[in-house]
């Protein structure tokens, strides 16, 4: 705010400096026009008066209305007072005295700062009105960035009166909205995971106890026929079996849980997705020298979540980025009955051909991902994302070259 305060100083006293050059600049001039134009004008009266031969009346009755300086011509006398500006010229032998007056009206210097008066004017309506209307609300809303990264997400999102930040208002309220939701979606999630926590592992103590008594007795050989062993064994696996029951349940409620993917259905064309994809990744890849082509593949109208979609296409490129060697990226896609194949290939692939299936398991990551940061989540959530938008997800090796294609429905 204080360098708009700045900027604002810089250009009124820039604008005062400019009118009074202008000022300076014409006066100048026209002084210098002026005092040209009455010697020029007194000279042709001397010359008049010398060809006409004129008497002192004749000079007298002289017509002055063709002068524009000139106002009254009469035989020089030093004594004689006059109070008018006037220069002394010679004619036949008798010096005349020949008054001028410079001063005429002129409104060119009026219109010069009429002009520049108003340029000042609107000048300071537009800084007045991009500080009211621009910087003072923006302003104004500068905490609310820093209040949503503090945690405070109930503060209000007041209503901007000049509309200008009508959508960014509106977004930063959807964004408070998503985080305030997020955060009770994750104390829900951390409350029904302690009671599942402590659900099961009051559950596990039963047959866990079990196969410590059976252990035991088998250890101390208190079972002193085979049958009973036989059995003893039976409730070990029988228990074992059960134990593990529970930690699946806790793996499945986990995967449950840990990811919220929702999906909006709906309807959307191709190309839409494509040009999102294409604007975010042309300058990050161009600035690491990886070469970048998306192929005209023909617009079609699409079933699912537009959003999703780009997410699901962004997760891929970011593995083709990580993955790849860098020299290129490639996007292309075809048809296939009622369905669109989008295919994003990326070359140099290390990655063995046993590896694929396992690709799109929660958390698992193939052996040319050592040394590079990563949690093996980006392609399950992608195979989860397209399910639930009827869709499909898989990865192929092509010529060395390693490919994922997403299988979209047509609307």
């Amino acid at each position: 705010m204080n360098r708009y305060k700045w900027f604002v100083g810089i250009i009124g006293l820039a604008e005062l400096i400019l009118i009074l050059l202008c000022n300076g600049l014409y006066l100048s001039l026209q002084k210098h026009g002026e005092d040209r134009m009455y010697r020029v004008e007194a000279n042709r009266v001397a010359l008049e008066i010398q060809n006409q031969n004129m008497t002192e009346d004749e000079i007298a009755a002289m017509d002055l209305s063709a002068y524009d300086t000139i106002v009254r011509v009469s035989e020089f006398h030093p004594q004689e007072v006059c109070n008018n500006d006037y220069v002394v010229k010679e004619a036949g032998g008798i010096l005349y005295r020949i008054e001028y007056c410079t001063e005429q009206k002129d409104d060119t210097l009026l219109y010069i700062n009429t002009a520049l008066l108003a340029m000042v004017f609107i000048t300071a309506a537009v800084l007045i009105y991009v500080y009211r209307k621009v910087l003072k609300p923006f302003h104004a809303m500068s905490n609310l960035s820093y209040e949503l990264a503090k945690g405070n997400l109930s503060v209000p999102v007041k209503e901007e009166k000049s509309k200008l930040f009508g959508q960014f208002l509106w977004g930063m309220d959807m964004l408070r909205e998503k985080l305030e939701d997020n955060r009770e979606k994750e104390l829900e999630f951390q409350r029904s995971r302690k009671t599942l926590i402590l659900s099961l592992s009051h559950d596990i103590k039963t047959p866990l106890s079990s196969i410590e008594l059976y252990a035991r007795a088998l250890s101390e050989n208190l079972y002193d026929t085979q049958d009973k062993r036989d059995q003893a064994i039976d409730g070990i696996a029988r228990n074992a079996k059960e134990i593990k029951n529970y930690v699946d349940e806790i793996v499945a409620a986990s995967r449950e849980d840990f990811l919220n993917l929702e999906v909006n259905p709906g309807e959307f064309y191709l190309s839409e997705v494509l040009a999102a994809v294409k604007t975010y990744y042309r300058d990050k890849l161009s600035v690491i020298h990886t070469e970048f082509t998306v192929e005209d593949i023909p617009d079609c109208l699409l079933k699912g979540d537009e959003n999703r979609l780009i997410e699901v296409l962004q997760n891929i490129m970011e593995n083709a980025i990580k993955y790849g060697d860098g020299r290129s990226i490639r996007i292309y896609g075809e048809d296939e009955e009622d369905c669109k194949l989008i295919h994003i290939e990326n070359t140099g692939c290390s990655l063995k051909t046993e590896e694929l299936p396992n690709l799109f398991d929660s958390f698992y990551r193939g052996s040319n991902s050592h040394g590079i940061r990563g949690n093996g989540l980006g392609l399950y959530i992608c195979k989860n994302l397209m399910k639930k938008m009827d869709g499909e997800v898989f990865a192929q090796i092509i010529e060395g070259n390693f490919s994922v294609t997403v299988v979209i429905r047509k609307a």
